[in-house]
């Protein structure tokens, strides 16, 4: 079994705002694979997916805690399932890499992502396979800038990173993560 997390904010507030690639990416791989979100534990919703493309039964699951305690949720659910770290892939936006561009990486410290550094935290371990979807740089002041929507060109870079990064976890969980690392690095 596999769990795929991605970050974000609840609320219609945040919705569809740089903070949320990681929501975005996740309702789009459960739409992909006909999942619904149909469980609400764990201060989170998720789906449990069993489409006969996934070689494994797959985990869609979105944390409702708020970014910054991420974390709150992704432990609880990887021990129900009796899951390991080396079963799970978080996706989340990050600053440090240009709109339109992802990231897969196996390990890594959290990079100044709090939703990151809680789970890093929660879990007691930076071996955690993540896809981060570039928001850029911001020009003005970093929290409204990924807590705003992306507009014109930056809508379209967006919705291209959301794409790749859909693609990159769908053959992460068909093939591995390291193919998916090296066709989409």
């Amino acid at each position: 079994m596999k769990l795929v997390v991605g970050l974000g904010n609840p609320g219609k507030q945040y919705e569809k705002t740089r903070h949320n690639m990681g929501y975005m990416v996740v309702d789009a791989l459960a739409e992909m694979f006909s999942c619904d979100f149909d469980y609400d534990k764990f201060k989170g919703v998720y789906g449990i997916c069993k489409n006969p493309v996934l070689p494994e039964t797959t985990i869609f699951a979105k944390p409702e805690t708020y970014m910054n305690l991420s974390g709150e949720f992704v432990r609880p659910l990887l021990e129900y399932y009796k899951l390991s770290t080396d079963d799970l892939i978080v996706i989340y936006d990050d600053m440090a890499i240009p709109e339109g561009r992802i990231r897969l990486r196996k390990n890594g410290s959290h990079g100044s992502h709090n939703g990151m550094r809680n789970i890093i935290d929660l879990l007691k371990t930076e071996e955690i396979k993540r896809v981060r979807v570039g928001i850029g740089e911001p020009q003005f002041s970093g929290v409204d800038y990924v807590l705003g929507k992306p507009t014109g060109e930056s809508l379209e870079l967006a919705n291209q990173a959301i794409e790749k990064a859909v693609k990159a976890v769908r053959d992460a969980l068909i093939h591995d993560f390291t193919y998916a690392m090296n066709h989409y690095n």
